[in-house]
């Protein structure tokens, strides 16, 4: 007969705070030069404001996808936007995806005109999936990121 394994309260709760993540399809979006930073589902494009949905994503380690951006405009007023997504290998908690983050995000941002950067931004999704460009788009848009003044 075989033996059951002993009850992991630990366990338990990191599965079901992951679970209540990905139902809700939460991600974290920050634009900068504002410095604004939203918890949103980003299937349906609406803020999440739930404390549990917070403390779930800050509190508990995560296999994350990071969708890094920066919107630029022309001078003749066409938008466009360079993008790179990165999935780093592990599971991580929030707080320890910062490297990554700011390493990714200079070089992004080197690597665009500065006469042409209008905002810059990341979409940290704690599940491991793909965003597209079109779904990326209309995230930054309804936070409005388009409508920041143009960085110095």
């Amino acid at each position: 007969m075989s033996k059951r394994k002993p009850h992991n309260m630990r366990a338990r709760l990191e599965r079901t705070c992951r679970a209540l993540v990905t139902a809700n399809r939460a991600a974290v979006v920050n634009i900068d030069p504002s410095g604004q930073q939203v918890l949103i589902n980003w299937s349906n494009l609406k803020q999440i404001r739930v404390r549990q949905i917070v403390d779930a994503i800050c509190d508990i380690p995560h296999r994350w996808t990071i969708y890094l951006s920066v919107l630029c405009r022309t001078e003749l007023g066409e938008r466009y936007h360079k993008s790179v997504e990165v999935a780093p290998q592990g599971i991580y908690r929030a707080e320890h995806l910062t490297d990554v983050i700011e390493a990714m995000y200079s070089d992004l941002r080197a690597k665009s005109n500065p006469n042409h950067l209008v905002a810059s931004g990341w979409i940290a999704i704690p599940t491991d999936t793909t965003i597209d460009e079109a779904q990326a788009a209309k995230v930054f848009a309804t936070v409005g990121a388009w409508n920041q003044q143009r960085a110095a």
